[in-house]
């Protein structure tokens, strides 16, 4: 009997030596196991935390209808959520006419605003930003520092709203800048236009050799060399601002309207013709060179000799080399109803950030206008494609146009009043102070 036992307990060692030198492991394979189990084990945990706190996001974008950038959107959207499968988007997005803006208006006027929009950031959010709902990037970054991180300086500058705040984080936007036939250039030995003496040069000989120097209707789209030559003489400051008088730097930005006329820069026509047959001088090459929007790229046949430069800073000019007249009028908000809110304050931010990060910037931007973040040349872009996005990028500020700034009847008298100057039938002391007081009523 005792026997029996000792046989018993020497039989129980062995067994139980042998199973805790299995469970223990021995080598590499036993501690990769156990590793791999407590990896799967804190991911599993990760995603079960996450799929106890699902959200809703409710989103509402002008990339709606037929607009060029809808695809880019909903490509962006979902991908977003096969990346952040607890998160759900329930998007509205329209076409951004008069109908939509008043709803949107409403919805912000009685509590109904979506956690993200992305809207307008020039005067035609007034309505909207009086409701006071929106959340400044500056408390956004304060908890997420990455936040629109990837977005240029110039370009949050120039969406921010009316009062200075910045609070929407653009895409893209558009540019106007001087461009050239380059081919004519060269025929004639000359530079680019890249500083006023060498236009002034470019000036005299294409005018002796029969070629028009410069395309423009005065009468009728004269407004890019009012905001050229502002800008130039009383520097983007000045320019930006809205006096109640006619400033001296106004008006010599002006008076350069009749010297140009006088050395002969504009078609013998200037004064009846519209910007549609401006336009058909600079593209058929009977004329050197035309200001123009970045939309206007797209249309020139000639891609391969025509490129874009910066407007060449008049005599005594006060505005830095690359300011450039352009706009950016919306982008990306999250509303305080998503950022009071713990679980959809960080869905929001996500969101904002997958739309604006530098790979979906380039994908809205597609090599035309104007991008908010320093994207690279995208494939099969043309020469001239390649010569705006080196002009834009170069831009060292983005200045709204005159239009921004003053009443829809104080522009219309400005542009009416540009024959006249240009001809010393009006100064421009009295134009500017005419377009003054009508804006101030």
């Amino acid at each position: 009997m005792k026997k029996g036992r000792k046989c018993l307990s020497f039989f129980l060692a062995v067994i139980l030596t042998a199973m805790l030198m299995t469970a223990c492991g021995t080598g590499k394979d036993g501690r990769e196991t156990s590793q791999k189990t407590n990896k799967s084990t804190a991911e599993d945990t990760a995603e079960a935390e996450e799929a106890e706190n699902p959200v809703v996001l409710i989103t509402v974008s002008m990339f709606g209808g037929t607009d060029a950038s809808a695809n880019n959107y909903q490509a962006i959207n979902e991908q977003f959520m096969t990346d952040y499968p607890y998160i759900t988007l329930e998007d509205d997005s329209q076409s951004s006419d008069q109908d939509w803006k008043t709803k949107i208006a409403a919805d912000f006027a009685v509590g109904n605003e979506p956690d993200v929009i992305q809207y307008f950031t020039d005067a035609n959010a007034s309505d909207v930003l009086a409701a006071g709902k929106f959340v400044a990037i500056d408390e956004i970054k304060a908890e997420y520092p990455e936040y629109a991180g990837d977005t240029l300086d110039s370009a949050l500058k120039a969406a921010a709203n009316p009062d200075g705040i910045q609070r929407a984080v653009p895409t893209t936007g558009y540019w106007e800048g001087l461009f050239c036939n380059k081919n004519l250039f060269d025929r004639y030995g000359l530079e680019l236009p890249t500083d006023w003496d060498k236009m002034v040069n470019a000036i005299e000989v294409f005018k002796a050799n029969g070629i028009v120097p410069v395309a423009v209707s005065l009468n009728n789209v004269p407004h890019y060399w009012v905001e050229f030559l502002m800008i130039s003489a009383a520097g983007p400051d000045a320019y930006a601002a809205v006096p109640a008088e006619a400033p001296e730097d106004w008006c010599k930005g002006l008076d350069m309207f009749k010297i140009l006329r006088d050395m002969g820069a504009f078609p013998e026509d200037t004064d009846t013709i519209d910007n549609d047959l401006a336009g058909e001088l600079f593209i058929n090459k009977q004329a050197a060179m035309q200001l123009e929007g970045s939309w206007y790229a797209v249309g020139i046949p000639d891609q391969d000799n025509t490129v874009v430069v910066a407007f060449p800073a008049i005599p005594g000019s006060k505005a830095p080399a690359g300011a450039m007249v352009g706009g950016i009028s919306s982008g990306f908000y999250i509303t305080k109803k998503a950022w009071e809110d713990p679980d959809k304050r960080d869905a929001a931010v996500k969101f904002v950030m997958a739309h604006t990060n530098k790979e979906a910037v380039t994908a809205y931007w597609g090599g035309n206008g104007q991008a908010a973040c320093a994207v690279e040349p995208i494939d099969n872009m043309t020469p001239l494609g390649i010569s705006g996005f080196e002009y834009s990028s170069a831009a060292v500020s983005i200045l709204a146009p005159t239009d921004s700034r003053i009443s829809q009847e104080a522009y219309n008298t400005l542009i009416a009043g540009i024959v006249g100057v240009s001809t010393g039938d009006k100064t421009p002391e009295d134009l500017l102070n005419e377009i003054l007081t009508i804006n101030a009523k």
